[in-house]
């Protein structure tokens, strides 16, 4: 296990809040981006992307909590939530829909979850172990700090299962090293909950073609490699942010950032 000493934490600081997927994934593919978005508090609004995946997410949540209490979670006993998480989702995430026309997007991301629930290969009568479960586990005794996260659903047997909506199928080798780093904080996470290792994940993608499909990819569970390099990018987290090495990354990425237009000001 790794042993590093822990930063010193400053009052205010964004070092004081949890460590989570999202903010290493943002501070390692660019820390200019990182300081817009976590240290300056700055919000844009979401891309209609964002959008229809969250309201996706959302009715899945729905459906996985339906099945967990013994409800109805037919497409038709699911509507109405999707509709109140479209428009919830707008008042705390307003959305630039722009050229797009709204009522269409709002009827391709209803498709996408008829499509799941037509395609899933979860049972409806298979009750899950937890639904978006929120997990922290402290990791000061490996010099490190609070890591969290929230888990879409567990299967039995801890079988963790994370929802993804993509415009394009996923190669599952390229799918597994997108998302190592999250699957791995859910595994340690699930482990320190239960006291018990995840058993395995499996990535669900709605994607997003003219016809929407699912497309599963099943991936093992992970081992001491894997936490290993998650505990030194967490180090590599702390040490950076404590700092305030805030560079920005260019890359290709750009293309799709919010924070573009405030990029060319320079370093804060």
């Amino acid at each position: 296990m790794i042993s590093i000493e822990s930063p010193v934490v400053r009052s205010g600081h964004a070092l004081e809040e949890p460590v989570s997927s999202s903010r290493l994934n943002c501070f390692h593919s660019c820390r200019w981006k990182f300081f817009f978005r976590y240290v300056e508090g700055l919000r844009k609004p979401a891309s209609v992307a964002l959008h229809v995946g969250s309201c996706v997410h959302r009715a899945l949540q729905e459906w996985s909590r339906r099945r967990w209490l013994g409800r109805p979670c037919a497409s038709e006993d699911l509507r109405e939530d999707f509709e109140e998480a479209w428009m919830s989702e707008q008042l705390n995430n307003p959305v630039s829909f722009e050229s797009e026309d709204e009522p269409t997007q709002r009827d391709k991301a209803w498709g996408l979850v008829e499509m799941y629930l037509a395609q899933t290969p979860i049972p409806v009568n298979e009750k899950p172990e937890a639904v978006e479960v929120p997990v922290e586990v402290d990791l000061t005794q490996h010099g490190l700090t609070t890591l969290r996260g929230f888990i879409d659903l567990i299967r039995p047997e801890g079988r963790i299962v994370d929802f993804k909506t993509t415009a394009s199928s996923p190669d599952p080798q390229q799918a597994y090293h997108r998302n190592l780093l999250q699957l791995t904080i859910y595994g340690v996470l699930y482990e320190e909950a239960t006291g018990v290792k995840a058993r395995g994940f499996e990535l669900h993608h709605l994607v997003k073609t003219k016809v929407p499909k699912l497309v599963v990819t099943e991936h093992p569970a992970t081992g001491e490699p894997e936490k290993t390099r998650l505990f030194r990018s967490i180090e590599s987290y702390l040490a950076g942010v404590e700092r305030e090495d805030w560079v920005a990354s260019p890359g290709l990425q750009c293309a799709s950032c919010e924070y573009f237009q405030l990029c060319p000001g320079g370093l804060p």
